[in-house]
């Protein structure tokens, strides 16, 4: 061997070492329950050097944004409940909730154990036998999702179940046109985006998609014309896809009677509903579907976020037979490798038993209430900054004048231990997404912070 070779050699035996000496400091971590201030120094300069280096310093640049001084650099490390906290020992409220997937709180010790007692048998499986948790829990959903809904397709996140509505629904009729809105949200890759409204998320990756027509969010007439124009053209509308509440866009509730029209329009043309309720379902906005809230049953509806109770990654649609049976002949047609896995199904199984077992939706309707009071009462004398509080459930956004208001309010609420953060598509709007477990406690923390907070904005 040449002296150039084993040179390289030696360098890479020393990079595997040097590797696996880190790797093994990082387990060493993992394991402990607390740190010591030391190693908490350590924890935070590894984070905000690999952040930089390896995954997006954007990303920091972006928490420079949102907080106050060096807390840009605040790391989290442990959760529990309603709270985080970060790797030197300080508490949040988590009102931002991980864009709504906390419903059931932090680590909820039930969803854990499901998860922990599955994992001890078995983490996945082997994609070609019959799995029992996905068949149970596919019967669950189809007892518990409104109407005649029956048949599952599980998926790991929000933008893969709508990706699967919008192939499932284009199976069905072999259309190919479908209806968003403006201000919608309903995910990042290529099918999902297509419905997207932001232009900033849109544009570098045009054209998407094609078929996809963006109506104003609750302009009932625009959707009536849009379907009519669709027709003459010959063009049928395949689907409407709809976020019953518009997350993103701000905490966009319908006008009233809304839903229900946009769902007899779709009978007219023979055209499916979708319903995207990834941020609204699982008991977010007091029912246990947004669905429900406005008596309107969806075609196929889609559900992520919440649905692995925050402990596993789990998404899913929901679809009547006559629509799903479009997948009977070729049940290969969509697949997913992690999809329905047994650990996911195991969160989403408890999930929905603690939903229902501690009336969470109901909890969520009746302490939203009680939330979206305090802040409309803390907001008294600042009409000059705040433009408008509004909400269902745990569901509530707050829409300021500026932009830069809402960055200010999010910064002093950080800094004082409440997590907040504003909607991806409509930056003037500030969310709060509690888990539903928030206690009445917690929530008088939350506005009371609020308030002082507004007073000392002075934009």
């Amino acid at each position: 061997m040449s002296t150039t070779n084993i040179e390289m050699k030696n360098e890479e035996i020393q990079t595997a070492e040097t590797v696996q000496g880190y790797i093994k400091q990082v387990l060493q971590m993992i394991e402990k329950e607390t740190v010591t201030e030391e190693e908490a120094r350590w924890i935070t300069k590894q984070t905000v050097e690999n952040f930089r280096d390896h995954v997006n310093p954007g990303f920091l640049e972006y928490r420079k944004t949102v907080t106050e001084g060096g807390q840009f650099a605040a790391v989290e490390w442990s959760d529990e409940g309603s709270c985080f906290t970060d790797v030197n020992g300080k508490k949040y409220i988590d009102c931002l909730g991980g864009f709504g997937i906390y419903n059931v709180g932090h680590r909820n010790k039930k969803v854990i154990k499901a998860v922990t007692d599955q994992m001890k048998r078995q983490a996945l499986h082997s994609q070609d036998l019959l799995d029992p948790l996905r068949a149970i829990l596919a019967k669950i959903l189809a007892d518990i999702t409104p109407g005649d809904l029956k048949y599952s397709f599980f998926t790991n996140s929000g933008t893969e179940s709508v990706e699967a509505a919008l192939k499932l629904a284009k199976m069905y009729s072999e259309r190919t046109t479908f209806i968003s809105t403006t201000r919608a949200f309903h995910g990042k890759s290529l099918g999902s985006l297509s419905g997207t409204a932001k232009g900033m998320f849109r544009k570098p990756f045009l054209p998407l998609i094609p078929g996809f027509r963006h109506v104003p969010f609750g302009d009932i007439d625009m959707m009536r014309k849009t379907f009519e124009v669709c027709k003459l053209v010959g063009e049928d509308v395949a689907a409407v896809i709809l976020e019953p509440i518009q997350g993103e866009g701000g905490i966009i509730l319908p006008p009233e009677g809304y839903l229900q029209q946009v769902r007899e329009l779709c009978d007219e043309y023979g055209s499916l509903l979708i319903f995207d309720e990834v941020q609204t379902g699982m008991g977010r906005t007091g029912k246990m579907f947004a669905s429900e809230v406005y008596n309107v049953v969806p075609d196929i509806i889609c559900l992520a976020k919440a649905f692995g109770g925050g402990v596993m990654p789990a998404g899913a649609i929901v679809a009547k037979e006559h629509v799903f049976k479009s997948w009977f002949d070729n049940p290969f047609m969509h697949t997913t490798t992690f999809g329905g896995n047994p650990l996911a199904c195991a969160a989403a199984i408890a999930t929905i038993d603690v939903l229902l077992e501690e009336s969470l939706p109901a909890r969520a309707a009746e302490v939203g209430e009680y939330f979206l009071k305090g802040l409309l009462e803390a907001a008294k004398g600042h009409e000059d900054k705040v433009m408008e509080i509004r909400g269902i459930g745990l569901m509530i956004g707050i829409e300021f004048h500026k932009d830069e208001v809402g960055y200010e309010i999010s910064k002093g609420m950080f800094d004082r231990g409440i997590l907040v953060a504003g909607t991806l598509v409509n930056s003037k709007t500030i969310r709060i997404e509690p888990p539903l477990t928030i206690t009445y406690e917690e929530v008088d923390t939350v506005i009371a912070t609020f308030k002082e907070v507004l007073e000392h904005v002075t934009i």
